[in-house]
């Protein structure tokens, strides 16, 4: 496991969000964009669409360019459309119970002792997925993910079928 997986969610999820806005620039013909990704990426994957969206512009303009996009109603991601986003055991509840950790082997007195020491074993990004993370008494990061908490605007705004 490398080093930088163990960073947390938000950090792995700024740099994933700058390096699709390098892309996009080299790429000015881009429309639209998916996202597929498995695990923890797809936590990661989910914040950096938070912190790529773009709200809908008021007006819809036409396509006057030729290059075949057009604006949509809904938001952007780094403005592009947003297609299809795909998870595969993706934790995006986090981790609370025994029977969300397979290799706790359902034993209480295992899930105690984990959610104990995960921090050191697994940083920031273990924090983040048993929901003990405190920053600034704001709830657990994967929660305000899921509720599209301050200035974030997770999935529901973005992706049509989500």
């Amino acid at each position: 496991m490398s080093k930088l997986t163990l960073d947390g969610v938000d950090v792995m999820g700024e740099r994933l969000a700058k390096e699709v806005l390098e892309v996009i620039q080299e790429k000015p013909n881009l429309c639209k964009i998916s996202f597929v990704a498995h695990s923890v990426g797809g936590l990661v994957a989910r914040y950096a669409i938070g912190r790529l969206y773009r709200p809908p512009k008021e007006e819809v303009k036409e396509d006057k360019s030729g290059d075949g996009c057009k604006e949509e109603q809904r938001g952007t991601i780094g403005g592009l459309e947003a297609m299809n986003f795909i998870t595969v055991a993706s934790p995006h509840l986090g981790s609370r119970g025994n029977k969300q950790v397979p290799f706790l082997f359902g034993v209480p007195a295992f899930e105690k002792a984990a959610s104990c020491v995960i921090h050191w074993i697994f940083r920031r990004t273990g924090r983040h997925l048993f929901l003990t993370d405190d920053d600034e008494g704001k709830p657990p990061l994967l929660k305000r993910m899921l509720d599209d908490y301050d200035e974030f605007y997770f999935m529901y705004a973005t992706f049509p079928d989500v």
